[in-house]
């Protein structure tokens, strides 16, 4: 793959106070161009999405997951909403139902998550994953994607999506949740359980556990802020038995890039679609089931049928949009503001190491596409204000028409 990849993308902004121009349209007209002709009928179609989780309620909103469910249908496919158990099992609560959605939602791995395949991956400590039997027996993938940040890669979006959203709960928890441990980053010979005690109290963000009885210090992945804190490594300055280095961090956006590969090489190539909302941009992930304020201003919606591409895109999008100051949370306690500091607004959050481009740079290498692309936008604010607007309808109670 050579050749630039086609970004059709639709701007949160609007060149005209009225419904044609506006965001729906625009989402619209993105599903047209994704071109859904390669849905053969009543293939089964997949549609990957993160359901969120307890309280939260920033996940792509039902209005627009219904447009897309309907288009499938017209195409003539069978689709249905996946994601794990538990986002699946509690879903009504923030408002996906199969009446609201339009189709089925299904849990990816079975009601009991023991519905699944086992997948050879062979990546550092990871030797194989149980990939969801609902996704994998499907015909059509298309993935759904929220735009965030995210504790343990810095950012996480469509390959995410698929990479820990399309395995089973043992798979994910326990065995891409603890890759970076196969990094080397602590020295137990040298360390005496004083010192590490000490390294554990400096951290201000628990990222430092030790077990007394095994003498084993844990570095956890998803609170460390690396470059943006070290107070550990202060601590640790005379001893040096701590070391905090990249390939800790990159190895989880590395299985995450061989993970997704192994999703989509389960579909033919002309049955993959990709979506990503980059609206209410929140630092967490949504698994984190709480409603957060959120610290990118809304962009707008991509779609594409290439995953490195579209994501390459949204984050190069949320670079040029920046972080909203005043929205991030108090307990973000060491955020690089510096403006001369040449880093990724989610960087500036989580740390310099978590750099959300990795994740890119692993899934080119994997052969899942080009980062280079043309974004095409869609009902351009220029172009619409330009354009005569139809007459507007207006809701007028309590009559219906």
């Amino acid at each position: 793959m050579s050749k630039k990849a086609k970004i059709y993308f639709g701007s949160i902004q609007q060149g005209q106070g009225s419904a044609f121009a506006a965001l729906a349209a625009k989402v619209d007209r993105i599903i047209e161009l994704l071109d859904f002709s390669t849905i053969t009928k009543r293939d089964k179609v997949a549609v990957k999405m993160h359901l969120g989780f307890a309280y939260g309620c920033q996940t792509v909103h039902v209005f627009f997951v219904r447009k897309i469910v309907k288009a499938i249908k017209e195409a003539g496919g069978y689709p249905f909403i996946t994601d794990n158990p538990t986002a699946v099992y509690n879903a009504a609560e923030r408002g996906y139902t199969q009446e609201t959605c339009g189709c089925p939602i299904i849990p990816i791995a079975g009601i009991k998550d023991g519905y699944h395949y086992p997948t050879n991956i062979d990546y550092r400590n990871v030797d194989a994953l149980d990939m969801g039997g609902v996704v994998h027996d499907a015909d059509v993938l298309v993935d759904l994607s929220h735009s965030k940040g995210h504790a343990c890669s810095g950012y996480g979006g469509a390959i995410k999506n698929l990479a820990l959203g399309c395995y089973s709960g043992p798979s994910r928890w326990n065995k891409i949740h603890g890759v970076e441990q196969s990094v080397s980053y602590w020295k137990s010979a040298d360390c005496t359980p004083e010192h590490a005690e000490a390294l554990v109290k400096s951290c201000p963000y628990q990222a430092l556990r030790y077990d007394a009885k095994e003498h084993k210090l844990s570095l956890l992945l998803f609170a460390c802020r690396n470059q943006n804190c070290l107070e550990c490594l202060r601590v640790d300055s005379e001893i040096k038995c701590l070391q905090i280095r990249p390939e800790f961090f990159a190895a989880f956006q590395e299985l995450m890039a061989v993970a997704a590969k192994q999703v989509l090489d389960t579909f033919d190539e002309n049955k993959r679609f990709f979506l990503n909302f980059i609206l209410q941009v929140t630092p967490h992930c949504d698994c984190m089931g709480m409603i957060q304020p959120s610290v990118i201003p809304d962009i707008g919606v991509l779609g594409s049928r290439q995953i490195v591409a579209i994501e390459t895109a949204t984050l190069n999008l949320i670079a040029e949009a920046g972080l909203i100051e005043q929205t991030i949370p108090p307990y973000f306690k060491h955020v690089n503001l510096d403006p001369d500091a040449r880093l990724h607004p989610f960087q500036r959050l989580w740390g310099p190491m978590k750099n959300p481009y990795l994740v890119t740079e692993y899934a080119e290498k994997q052969g899942l596409g080009v980062s280079d692309y043309e974004l095409v936008e869609i009902l351009a604010p220029e172009e619409t204000r330009k354009m005569k607007a139809p007459k507007q309808e207006y809701e007028r109670q309590p009559t219906f028409y």
